[in-house]
């Protein structure tokens, strides 16, 4: 038996319109679902971003209650070509690079803030092969 992979990473925001704004607009990830005042879902390659309201998901009754408060870290992966072009795009859209970190061997990440406070990184495909020993 083996996991193959997170097929879903959850956060939780306040504010579901900006954080639709955000997640569409600057990283370009498509809304799956949403429902006012509760939720809002992306798609991101095979995998989904979940972004719920702590305080609606916090009295759900239909599956186990969750919620959280405070910043989170996710990264996302890009292909080596598109790196660059992410950087690029990210700052045009206004959001301030907080960290761009060297990791070896031509390898690099950047970090961000969402909406939320959320420390989100783009990362190169390979990164974590290259780091599996690290």
């Amino acid at each position: 038996m083996e996991i193959r992979q997170i097929k879903e990473t959850c956060i939780y925001v306040e504010d579901l319109v900006q954080t639709e704004w955000f997640y569409t607009t600057v990283l370009e990830l498509p809304v799956i679902g949403k429902k006012d005042g509760g939720h809002v879902f992306f798609r991101s390659g095979t995998s989904v971003l979940l972004c719920f309201n702590p305080d609606d998901s916090g009295k759900k009754s239909d599956v186990p209650p969750h919620w959280a408060r405070g910043p989170i870290h996710l990264a996302f992966e890009v292909s080596v070509d598109e790196y660059q072009p992410w950087k690029q795009k990210v700052i045009a859209a206004g959001v301030e690079i907080i960290h761009e970190h060297s990791w070896g061997q031509d390898f690099f990440s950047f970090y961000f803030h969402d909406p939320d406070g959320h420390v989100l990184e783009i990362v190169p495909e390979g990164m974590w092969d290259y780091l599996g020993s690290f």
